[in-house]
């Protein structure tokens, strides 16, 4: 079943990670994994003349891909963190905007040939309505690539998340997890030509490995 999200809850969760997560100081940069300077870069994306991001955060990687003339939305659901991504990248073209991503999805018609979330929004939505949503954006032969941690093993599914450690007011969301194996069939139920799921290692012994999935329109 899918986890039910409340929201005013999350877009509280995610307004008070916007004020400790967005740097003043922060230069553009697009990297997939937590580890900077480490595994693929924008090349997943294809050569794409539009992209959208979902769950765009801090907007560095948005910002980075209009800097190379890229026409670039990205959606977030904190306007905390809209505000702070458009007064701080907004001169690059990038366009950031504050909705939920279902509801953007679904209320807009643009296409992209690329979508992309980096432990953004496609690990916080349940990909079973995301999926087909993304599908319907893609131009064709467009293509979808997320990131985000591999799933813990034996813990699949919607996984239950506290912001903030234990102590404090309980803000929290659902993250998804699946094998990469189910990652593929969920992506091409939804419609895809082809669906690809890989784990890259971490760039230390024994440290967390990076979840990455690209999947291609028809």
């Amino acid at each position: 079943m899918p986890a039910h999200h409340d929201i005013a809850a999350e877009t509280e969760l995610w307004d008070t990670f916007a004020a400790s997560a967005f740097k003043d100081d922060a230069e553009p940069s697009f990297c997939w994994t937590q580890y900077a300077g480490h595994g693929p870069g924008p090349e997943l994306l294809g050569d794409p003349r539009s992209v959208l991001e979902i769950g765009c955060g801090t907007g560095r990687a948005l910002a980075r891909l209009a800097e190379r003339g890229i026409a670039g939305r990205g959606v977030d659901l904190s306007p905390v963190m809209v505000k702070k991504s458009t007064a701080k990248w907004g001169g690059t073209g990038a366009e950031f905007v504050c909705s939920e991503v279902l509801e953007h999805l679904s209320e807009r018609e643009e296409e992209y040939d690329a979508v992309y979330s980096i432990f953004g929004a496609a690990w916080f939505t349940d990909p079973g309505r995301l999926f087909p949503l993304v599908r319907q954006r893609l131009t064709p032969g467009g293509v979808f690539v997320f990131s985000q941690p591999p799933a813990i093993p034996g813990a699949y599914g919607p996984q239950g998340m506290y912001k903030g450690g234990f102590a404090g007011k309980a803000m929290f969301t659902y993250r998804y997890s699946y094998r990469t194996a189910v990652w593929e069939r969920l992506l091409t139920r939804a419609g895809f030509a082809t669906a690809d799921a890989w784990i890259l290692d971490a760039p230390h012994p024994e440290h967390i490995g990076t979840l990455l999935v690209r999947a291609v329109a028809p």
